[in-house]
């Protein structure tokens, strides 16, 4: 039996995961571009102007380190939903993907507010003195990124006890 929108979600995941790289790589060459995004998106009162390269790429570095939990965590999405979409649904093994996915996404919304810590601090380094910004921030995207994970710990356990009640049905047929 295959699952049509469980196919649709694991090569959506196989296509984030692989074009992730190359967008990374692309604002990595076109560092202006990526800065000119982030201070598009970023609501700190950043001094754009005074941005050195250094500061730039090491800003790029944070922000494909702080990217990291969530494509390793898209990884473990995909290989559940292709097992889904094969027809496995409760085995062990989904469940260990859901729990691990749902261990990034928590790993993932404790580091968002951790990057746009850093990231304030490196790019305010060189503002003058009474100008430097430490901006903290835990905001209700992170809450509810957390309220999910803990859903998809808690569906990861509940496929475990589905997959030993189907053996005891087995057993029983």
């Amino acid at each position: 039996m295959k699952n049509t929108l469980s196919l649709v979600i694991a090569r959506g995941c196989t296509a984030i995961l692989a074009l992730a790289p190359m967008v990374a790589l692309y604002f990595l060459i076109d560092i202006q571009t990526f800065l000119s995004l982030a201070s598009t998106n970023l609501a700190i009162a950043i001094q754009w102007h005074t941005v050195t390269p250094f500061q730039a790429y090491m800003f790029w570095l944070l922000t494909c380190l702080s990217m990291l939990p969530g494509l390793v965590g898209l990884y473990y999405l995909r290989r559940a939903f292709a097992n889904f979409a094969l027809g496995e649904l409760f085995n062990e093994t989904n469940s260990t993907h859901l729990k691990r996915f749902s261990q990034f996404l928590a790993i993932q919304a404790l580091a968002t507010p951790l990057h746009l810590a850093f990231s304030s601090l490196l790019l305010s380094i060189n503002h003058p003195a009474g100008q430097k910004i430490l901006s903290i921030s835990f905001g209700s995207n992170e809450i509810k990124t957390l309220g999910l994970a803990v859903i998809f710990w808690v569906i990861s356990d509940l496929l475990v006890k589905a997959s030993q009640i189907e053996q005891e049905n087995k057993q029983f047929v």
